[in-house]
């Protein structure tokens, strides 16, 4: 059995039980009440003797009321009906409890709430007419009844309407309450849905962030790694040679090692200090005028050559940062790629600047004169980084080999618009 079970049985034995000991209560608690009342107008004759024959078929009725309400759960629609229908049996069988009969309402208002919140109102209907259909019978069986002797049927029309209220005080009043708690109810729920919806949608934005974040990262870690790692790689292969043939020149060699160990060192802790909250990182800025820079760097582990073809503005004027940014490391891995499957192939880097709305990079490497050092097992991440920084930036990437067996990598940048001179408006005329 389910853990929930039990609590829903015991909930439905205190209803019943609470409900059984109210209605008792109330036909013992009436009579004494109303016969103190100074005024002498109450139910007078109409209350049944206590303990009594009326007054017992009345209890009986009131408990075995209380009874079907065990089953308004597990049957809803037939428990509110049996509910409704024996109050019809006690002013048959008992007329002269009509001073008291009121109280057969009690189990019926109790039977409408649960069943009301159970099921929806679209299938209840035809159960709350046969109800309130039941309880207008009741109320005008012992009404008529007590009215005296004469036509059943001119007894039970003339009763029809004390009836009515009977059933819309049973079953009316109680279907409202019922259904503004089931609408809060429900509200509480969509609420909750609504809440955990946007839960959700929050997690799936943060995993979506993290993942953007991580192939940033990668992209990155590998710029960094096969820029620097495949110069030393590299650069140990030609000291492996020269260090017994030409010391000078395999000790220049170490020294070059040693230089890029280092930067490859400031470039990971660069990158660690911009992961880190609790310390402030430190990064420079790369341009498309740092590509200076990293050509002669460059030139310590291969015939590199740069060739800057200026324009009439400074140097990548109108280009934004992260768009110089993915010129830098598209050169820095060009380089990389070169020096790896072309060693000791000549390569030139071009910057055309000429153009006033695009900035056109190329990085061309001449067919390779020795055999490739190797490559990595995840060889390609290197151009497929490259594509998306320029996706990234909405740059133009084309990559692939040339006619005399090199490798050509060509990017192009777009300018921003250049913003309207000051003073200037549309439709404006300058007059002189």
């Amino acid at each position: 059995m389910a853990p929930a079970e039990p609590r829903e049985r015991r909930l439905d034995v205190l209803v019943a039980v609470g409900t059984a000991v109210l209605a008792i209560g109330l036909l013992l608690g009436l009579p004494p009440l109303d016969a103190a009342d100074p005024d002498g107008a109450g139910l007078g004759a109409s209350v049944p003797a206590p303990f009594g024959t009326a007054w017992s078929v009345l209890a009986a009725g009131l408990l075995a009321q209380s009874a079907v309400l065990l089953a308004a759960r597990r049957a809803p629609r037939t428990s509110l009906l049996t509910i409704a229908a024996l109050p019809v049996v006690v002013a048959a069988l008992a007329p002269g409890s009509s001073g008291l009969f009121g109280l057969t309402a009690l189990p019926v208002v109790v039977a409408v709430v649960l069943v009301a919140l159970r099921v929806p109102l679209a299938r209840l209907w035809p159960t709350l007419i046969g109800a309130a259909a039941l309880v207008v019978v009741g109320q005008s069986v012992v009404v008529s009844v007590a009215e005296g002797p004469g036509p059943l049927a001119q007894g039970l029309a003339a009763s029809a309407g004390q009836g009515a209220l009977q059933a819309v005080g049973a079953v009316g009043f109680p279907l409202l309450v019922a259904l503004l708690v089931r609408s809060r109810r429900e509200v509480r729920a969509a609420r909750n849905a609504e809440a955990s919806a946007v839960g959700r949608e929050r997690d799936a934005l943060v995993d979506a962030a993290v993942s953007r974040e991580r192939a940033a990262m990668a992209r990155e870690l590998h710029d960094i790694a096969a820029h620097h790692l495949s110069g030393i790689a590299l650069m140990s292969a030609v000291i492996d040679r020269q260090i017994d043939t030409e010391p000078e020149r395999a000790h220049e060699g170490v020294r070059q090692v040693r230089e890029q160990s280092t930067a490859v060192l400031d470039d990971l802790r660069r990158l660690v200090g911009l992961l880190r909250d609790d310390t402030p990182a430190e990064q420079a800025v790369e341009t498309v005028a740092g590509i200076l820079d990293l050509v002669e760097r460059a030139r310590y582990r291969s015939d590199v050559r740069i060739d800057v073809l200026p324009g009439a503005r400074p140097l990548a004027d109108g280009v934004g940062p992260l768009a110089q940014l993915a010129a830098y490391r598209t050169v820095q891995e060009a380089l990389a790629n070169a020096a790896m499957h072309a060693p000791s192939a000549p390569c030139t880097v071009v910057v055309d600047d000429r153009d006033p709305s695009r900035v056109v990079i190329r990085v061309e490497n001449a067919r390779a004169v020795v055999p490739a050092i190797g490559s990595s097992p995840s060889g390609g991440n290197g151009l497929r980084g490259m594509r998306e920084r320029a996706d990234l930036v909405g740059a133009s990437l084309q990559t692939g080999p040339t006619a005399t067996g090199g490798w050509l990598v060509t990017l192009t940048l777009g300018r921003e618009a250049p913003p309207a001179p000051d003073g200037a408006s549309d439709g404006a005329e300058v007059v002189a």
